[in-house]
């Protein structure tokens, strides 16, 4: 019960912030020997952090949609969120079983793609900014749709969902701020549609025996989320991405040394 704690925690912590909740529950499940049938663990959880965030962002998606009949922007906001979602919603049905079964059980590939992601966040920190758009309502719908693309890059463990967001809404003109809110306002049917297609796909072997360790786990990922949530647009439009990249940097290298000498010993 303290490990399913100690990873619904670090599932809250991590889902949000672009260093890859995937990878690192995966990462800390394969060294702590956590071995969940069908990741029914690690799938539910991941309700705990939505549930966080709709949560967080009750007021402003209420206000959202009311506004949304008389202010154009909203509508913008809403239609280029669903738009940013089709593409998720394409290749993830079309590629589910190779990443559950081939992408999920490769512990060297997610430390290196942890590696790789916090290079690319520390080098796109460093770019100029010079941006376009200051808040979410203002991304053009093509601009949308092309942060989602960029979404799909994350369906390979290790890359982050929220990383391929917002380095995707940074190189198309939002600033750093923005980039994270629209990151946040994807993430909501992006991770409730993964949940539910993941649950429905594995209902034949999903194990709901361990439910204490689910509820715990559940319960501390969506404090820790809700947490995260309440901070880091303030702490990204101040300080940026530069800790995040060496944070995905430092985990992942200390993955491989692991694996490495887990493989030679």
């Amino acid at each position: 019960m303290l490990t399913a704690g100690a990873l619904g925690v670090l599932e809250g912590l991590t889902e949000f912030i672009p260093v890859s909740s995937t990878g690192h529950l995966l990462l800390a499940g394969h060294f702590l020997g956590f071995d969940s049938p069908g990741n029914t663990f690690e799938v539910v959880i991941q309700l705990g952090a939505i549930l966080a965030l709709l949560v967080v962002f009750a007021g402003r998606l209420t206000g959202l949609f009311l506004r949304a009949p008389q202010d154009p922007a909203a509508r913008r906001l809403i239609f280029g969120v669903a738009l940013a979602f089709l593409p998720a919603v394409v290749v993830g049905v079309a590629a589910h079983d190779v990443i559950k079964r081939v992408l999920f059980e490769t512990p060297v590939l997610i430390a290196g793609m942890l590696v790789a992601g916090g290079v690319v966040l520390l080098l796109v920190d460093r770019l100029p900014q010079r941006p376009r758009f200051t808040r979410a309502e203002d991304l053009p719908l093509r601009t949308a749709f092309a942060i989602g693309l960029c979404q799909c890059l994350a369906m390979v463990p290790g890359v982050s969902r929220s990383g391929a967001t917002i380095v995707g809404g940074l190189l198309l003109g939002a600033d750093k701020r923005t980039a994270a809110e629209f990151s946040f306002f994807l993430s909501m049917p992006t991770m409730a549609g993964a949940v539910a297609y993941d649950l429905w796909k594995s209902r034949d072997i999903l194990d709901f025996s361990a439910m204490a360790d689910i509820a715990v786990g559940f319960a501390a990922a969506f404090v820790a989320a809700a947490l995260v949530a309440r901070w880091l647009l303030e702490f990204v439009g101040r300080r940026g991405y530069v800790l995040f990249g060496w944070w995905r940097i430092v985990v992942g290298l200390a993955a491989i040394l692991a694996l490495t000498l887990g493989a030679a010993g």
